[in-house]
């Protein structure tokens, strides 16, 4: 019996692969971060609606995609984790209606290009680092588009082992936000995408990629934007991203291009992203870029708001020093 068995109580006995003590640093895309109490990867939706059933509801649940937006805490995490895998990722569209089924655990990137390869338009995915449970859960968006404005419905396993269907009303989209409750798992999303031409989707997307590489540090280890642009509200009263203020000119602004704490930096191609030079701590990541929101709003009275998720608990004591 492990630490984590006695931490978590015992847990049910799944078809897929269960982990105790499973360190998530090398799930992340900023490689840092402590174990999980416990880590599951389900075999299908079956697999995680029985063990949802059957775990004690004391026991924290949090559903991890790629780590792309993502900082777990040093001290690691008193929860299970659930990852999904193979049996989550199957990508088709209907030749019929056009509308895009796609597994939660598909990557973004994957999801545009299949749907450009029928001549559907989900291009605004293809730059957006992530699998579509996450982009669900977070209204990804890009270049003016979100997942909200093609969403038509979500298949979800809540933390009782209930499969529901999700609405558009359910989840409540605005910038950056969903009303997803705590501990439901997103398996499934479908699309209404528009229809147009297969080869200038895919010449788009190639262009998108392009203006990436050109701005954005994409050879870094980041976790893609640190905070979310101060939002404004669209003509409709939904609240957007839709003026010109975006959080990496004030954080230019503010003189913070390139600032650092310890193995943590503030790119200096792009200042809105949180890199890990090498070497970095969680605490370094999260301390840097908690210095930058006290400094832009002592610098312009702007109060950036984290885009990166942080979880877990610092590591404290010995382990600390260490």
């Amino acid at each position: 019996m492990t630490s984590s068995d006695t931490t978590l109580g015992a847990l049910p006995a799944p078809r897929g692969k269960l982990t105790y003590d499973r360190p998530l640093d090398a799930l992340t895309w900023l490689r840092v971060g402590g174990p999980a109490d416990a880590f599951f990867q389900p075999a299908d939706e079956e697999d995680l609606s029985s063990f949802l059933a059957a775990l004690d509801t004391a026991v924290q649940v949090f559903p991890m995609g790629v780590g792309s937006n993502l900082i777990v805490r040093d001290g690691g995490l008193r929860a299970v984790v659930i990852r999904l895998g193979r049996g989550f990722n199957d990508i088709s569209v209907d030749s019929a209606s056009g509308r895009v089924t796609a597994g939660a655990a598909a990557l973004d990137a994957h999801v545009a290009r299949k749907a450009a390869d029928e001549g559907r338009d989900l291009t605004f995915l293809r730059t957006i680092p992530g699998s579509i449970g996450g982009a669900v859960r977070m209204n990804a968006g890009c270049y003016g588009t979100y997942t909200a404005d093609h969403f038509v419905e979500a298949r979800a396993v809540d933390r009782l082992g209930r499969i529901v269907t999700l609405t558009a009303s359910d989840l409540n989209f605005r910038y950056r936000r969903t009303d997803l409750p705590a501990g439901m798992v997103i398996t499934q999303a479908v699309f209404a995408p528009p229809a147009d031409d297969a080869a200038t989707l895919h010449a788009k997307m190639e262009d998108q990629l392009r203006r990436r590489d050109e701005t954005q540090p994409t050879k870094d280890r980041s976790a893609g934007s640190t905070f979310r642009n101060p939002a404004g509200f669209s003509s409709t009263g939904q609240e957007g991203d839709v003026h010109d203020l975006k959080a990496w000119k004030v954080i230019d602004e503010a003189g913070l291009r390139g600032a650092r704490r310890g193995g943590a930096q503030m790119s200096p191609k792009h200042p809105n992203f949180l890199i890990n030079t090498g070497g970095a701590t969680a605490a370094d990541l999260e301390g840097l870029g908690e210095d930058i929101r006290k400094k832009v709003y002592a610098s312009s009275g702007i109060s950036l708001e984290w885009e990166i998720m942080r979880i877990g608990e610092e590591r404290t004591g010995s382990d600390a020093a260490g």
